[in-house]
């Protein structure tokens, strides 16, 4: 009877263990911290609001905060209105662009365009289920921006978030806030 007992548990252990890693890898199945962009993406639940909460900046962005993206669908792509604040202007400024997705690549490998006819590598990275945050990286890891649905989100969810960024080769220590808070 004593070694049922023992089996029993080793059994429910066994299998608590086995759903806490399950749940947890499909929590993070849109998650693909390898620098690869993710292979599936909702479009008509990633349009919306965005907040860009920390960043390595592009060349373009580097003296912007407060940045939030709102994201429309169209056929075979998002038109993106952004709207910052520039450091040293206190008037809120906008920028309009292009963000592409191309159906023989994963969702997650997008070309943004500023100005015709540039485009540059958009990689989402990381993009958990409930659409809630957002990873956008590039090739050649030389920006890094992490977003959300709102202005901020748990510290200790940003820290980890972080860490997978740095374990995946970004320079985190040149992240800059946007401020939002």
């Amino acid at each position: 009877m004593k070694s049922r007992k023992i089996l029993f548990l080793y059994m429910l252990t066994l299998l608590t263990s086995i759903s806490v890693l399950t749940s947890f890898k499909n929590h993070y199945k849109n998650s693909n911290m390898d620098n690869k962009p993710v292979d599936k993406i909702d479009f008509k639940k990633f349009q919306g609001k965005w907040y860009s909460l920390t960043s390595i900046p592009t060349a373009l962005d580097k003296k912007w905060r407060k940045t939030i993206e709102n994201y429309t669908l169209k056929h075979n792509r998002f038109d993106v209105f952004t709207t910052y604040y520039k450091i040293g202007n206190p008037e809120e400024q906008s920028i309009k662009s292009k963000l592409f997705f191309y159906a023989d690549k994963p969702d997650g490998d997008m070309k943004a365009q500023f100005l015709w006819p540039f485009k540059i590598s958009y990689f989402v990275l990381e993009l958990p289920d409930d659409y809630s945050y957002v990873v956008i990286g590039h090739q050649d890891k030389k920006y890094l921006f992490i977003m959300s649905r709102k202005p901020t989100i748990d510290k200790s969810l940003m820290a980890a978030i972080i860490e997978r960024c740095r374990k995946s080769g970004y320079d985190v220590d040149k992240l800059v806030s946007q401020e939002h808070n």
